[in-house]
């Protein structure tokens, strides 16, 4: 057996350690890095929002919950989208950590200018990748699932439908699901209210 790696040892073996990500990552129009100009028709949707909301579905009783979303650019052509939501009982008080996502929106390119199409990832830990297709049109944003891809173990989702807009200043959004065996059919909706950004 040869033990000699022919090559030599790789060029980072013995680098010194690296300083923290140099670059800005921002939900703050005000600071960081400039906004890429294929963003523009998604800029109201950048910020930090904050906010309740009802949940449900067939095969599960109504809840509510708050939600916190972070929505931020690092001046390249696409945002950056963390969500975070936990369950409140009947005196709003939080009972548990809910529905986790991760994600980045990207608009459709045509001759290097922005169609109003976006593509979206979105993931969440329990074990759910979405690839969504939708369209921007004014201060609203719609957009469906083209794929779902599920982990062995995950829930059987199928497809999901997604309504977003700005209300007031606010963002409002409802989410229709289909999963274990039903249609799509309303899952989640909430007024989030803008904190940062």
């Amino acid at each position: 057996m040869v033990t000699d790696n022919p090559l030599g040892p790789p060029p980072w073996l013995n680098a010194p350690p690296v300083d923290p990500y140099p670059f800005e990552d921002t939900h703050d129009l005000r600071k960081g890095p400039d906004l890429h100009h294929s963003l523009l028709a998604l800029l109201p949707y950048i910020g930090q929002w904050r906010g309740r909301g009802r949940g449900g579905f067939p095969t599960i009783e109504d809840f509510d919950y708050a939600q916190e979303i972070r929505i931020s650019h690092d001046g390249r052509p696409f945002l950056s989208y963390e969500s975070r939501a936990w369950i409140l009982d009947e005196q709003s008080q939080p009972v548990r950590p809910a529905m986790r996502e991760v994600g980045w929106l990207r608009p459709v390119m045509e001759d290097g200018r922005a169609t109003d199409e976006v593509e979206a990832l979105i993931t969440n830990p329990t074990g759910i990748l979405e690839l969504y297709l939708g369209r921007v049109t004014g201060t609203r944003l719609e957009m469906a699932t083209d794929a779902v891809v599920r982990t062995a173990t995950a829930k059987e989702v199928t497809a999901n439908h997604r309504l977003y807009g700005i209300v007031e200043g606010d963002l409002l959004y409802a989410q229709d699901m289909a999963a274990v065996g039903h249609a799509l059919s309303p899952h989640l909706s909430a007024r989030l209210i803008r904190v940062g950004g």
